[in-house]
């Protein structure tokens, strides 16, 4: 190739920046190749080959990572190479079949389907309503420690004089949803969290919502994305079918009887 593409040591191997850059082009190609048998087997009528998945890092171990070996049982011709991160991923240009992201979608040319309802709640502990008091309306937020997700300072309400949005402040901003559930329990703050990952502390009374009469003012859901192209594979639209039903409708943490 002309260029070098692992470091050595005696101790470890790594990649080069050249070696990223054409491990990254090689993931695409056989994603490539996948889809050109997909498309040349398409009289097959059970999915097959290797499917690559991106999706959030708490979702993915809370409530996908514990049925993949029912779905690999269920396709038994599939392999499955499932990435857990909190970064957006370019799925064209990485190779992935199919991402599964939570929240609002952004404009694109990819397909979006919806698996889920994604409520959200604003929540904290007992202890924390104990120490600063109960908020009654919106704006009273700018006076409590607010614990932030990434850059979301903005939360937008509805009010029965309208929308309403508030900046919110407070000392600390986390980019993964688990440190600020942990932040959370422990008595520290108010924040935005869904109920597919508070669900059961909910139920536990180890959190409890705050300004139940105040709902959000953007629906958010969980949606599969995929890449557009006139054959979507078996495997992707299986695995996409899968997920739907082992939510349900509505979601099963949703589901007074899961709790």
């Amino acid at each position: 190739l002309g260029a070098r593409l692992l470091h050595r040591t005696t101790r470890r191997i790594s990649l080069t920046q050249d070696g990223e850059v054409f491990m990254a082009r090689a993931e695409a190609l056989l994603s490539a190749a996948d889809a050109a048998r997909a498309s040349v087997g398409r009289g097959r009528s059970e999915p097959y080959g290797r499917l690559k998945v991106s999706m959030s890092s708490s979702f993915g171990r809370q409530h996908v990572a514990p049925v993949i070996p029912a779905f690999l049982r269920r396709y038994p011709s599939v392999s499955l190479d499932l990435r857990l991160s909190d970064e957006i991923v370019d799925l064209v240009d990485d190779g992935y079949d199919v991402a599964i992201r939570l929240g609002a979608l952004k404009d694109s040319t990819l397909v979006a389907r919806k698996l889920a309802t994604n409520r959200r709640v604003l929540c904290c502990s007992p202890a924390y309503l104990a120490e600063h008091g109960m908020p009654r309306h919106p704006a009273d937020l700018a006076q409590h420690e607010c614990v932030i997700l990434g850059d979301q300072r903005d939360w937008s309400f509805v009010t029965p004089q309208g929308p309403l949005t508030v900046r919110v402040g407070g000392r600390l901003v986390a980019s993964n949803g688990e440190a600020i559930r942990e932040a959370l329990v422990d008595g520290f703050g108010i924040a935005i969290k869904s109920t597919w990952d508070v669900g059961p502390l909910l139920a536990s009374g180890a959190l409890v919502t705050v300004l139940d009469d105040y709902p959000f003012a953007n629906d958010v859901a969980i949606w599969a994305v995929y890449p557009s192209r006139a054959h979507v594979p078996l495997k992707t639209l299986a695995f996409i079918a899968f997920l739907a039903e082992h939510f349900g409708d509505p979601p099963y943490w949703d589901r007074a009887d899961a709790r």
